[in-house]
């Protein structure tokens, strides 16, 4: 069998730099493939601007923040369209602010789907979404019930992770099957610099399938009547990995395989309160000095020495709270800018 069925990893995922204008502009990304996202991820580099979230099953001028527990919002100054290969920004500083850089991440969706459970039988709550099976990817959108339930989530492979945000507003409660050996019991908040916690009314105690995942009578994942959205995501090999480590408290670290090159890591301690990391290829600095944003605070990008990304995983490369405490639990999302061995036998090279 093939190493990867994903030889191009940007055909699903990229990354964009620009600095902005305080105008309008258009972002292009520059991957082997072109990428219009379905999932876009924004955040200001050189200043302290709130993270913006955009979607196409929401619409593109609709957006959140992942520091705050905010609704969605209506903007027609942030992201005003998603293009070809790549997105337009408006004139508003959090995307655009004269003279200040920022990144974008963005995902790839496929196939629109409309699943009515009680006429399909797959789940039991309706659920709206788009998905990207090959890539395992999708976003979905429901309404609570108030009352335990499964949701179609539009893949073949149960999803490892799952971010949850109520649209009109609420806690960002996330699933990730690393948190522990009982994950369907835990959750993390992404939008707070907390541990993780158990709750078996999150998830209905039951871990994600190959067609749904589940909520039970929790009012932020399932509030009766709230329309909700989730992110989902499966493991690909070869292109995205979603795992956990333990620390070692040392500055040379532990060593975590994930089968490709990362083209973007976040890493977030279960364990105790610390923030969400974000690291990917293209901003400034090299190993061992891969900068950082957090996913939880509007703070500016920062330059703390974490982590080297190398051809099939990273290291980590400092014993602080954040990503090596001795003993802590970790968990991580990682996706490729390169897979370790294409499926014509291409090896990749560290950063």
């Amino acid at each position: 069998m093939a190493y990867t069925t994903i030889d191009d990893p940007s055909a699903y995922f990229q990354i964009a730099i620009w600095t902005g204008n305080g105008s309008t502009q258009d972002i292009t990304f520059d991957g082997n493939s072109d990428l219009q996202p379905d999932f876009l991820w924004v955040k200001g580099r050189s200043l302290a601007e709130g993270h913006t979230l955009q979607n196409s099953l929401r619409g593109v001028t609709k957006h959140f923040h992942s520091q705050n527990t905010d609704g969605e919002a209506t903007d027609t100054g942030i992201v005003t369209a998603f293009n070809s290969d790549g997105f337009s920004l408006g004139d508003e500083g959090d995307v655009n602010a004269n003279t200040s850089t920022f990144v974008g991440w963005g995902w790839k969706c496929d196939t629109s789907f409309t699943n009515d459970a009680s006429s399909t039988s797959i789940g039991t709550i309706d659920s709206v979404g788009k998905a990207n099976d090959t890539a395992g990817f999708s976003i979905v959108t429901y309404t609570g019930t108030g009352s335990n339930g499964t949701i179609k989530h539009g893949l073949s492979t149960a999803p490892k992770m799952i971010i949850t945000h109520q649209i009109a507003g609420g806690e960002w409660y996330t699933y990730h099957t690393g948190v522990a050996s009982d994950a369907q019991t835990d959750y993390l908040n992404l939008h707070v610099n907390v541990a993780a916690s158990d709750d078996a009314e999150m998830w209905n105690d039951t871990a994600p399938t190959t067609s749904v995942f589940s909520v039970g009578v929790n009012g932020n994942t399932n509030g009766s009547s709230d329309p909700t959205i989730a992110f989902c995501f499966a493991e690909k090999q070869g292109y995205s990995k979603f795992g956990s480590y333990t620390g070692n408290g040392n500055a040379a670290g532990p060593y975590i395989y994930t089968g490709h090159k990362p083209a973007f890591i976040m890493l977030k301690n279960v364990s105790r309160g610390a923030s969400w990391l974000m690291f990917d290829k293209k901003r400034l600095g090299y190993n061992v000095d891969n900068n950082e944003v957090v996913a939880d605070t509007s703070a500016a990008e920062q330059t703390y020495d974490q982590l080297d990304i190398l051809s099939n995983g990273f290291k980590l490369r400092t014993n602080g709270t954040s990503s090596n405490l001795n003993a802590d639990r970790y968990i991580y999302m990682a996706f490729a800018d390169n897979p370790f061995v294409t499926s014509t036998g291409v090896p990749a090279t560290a950063r």
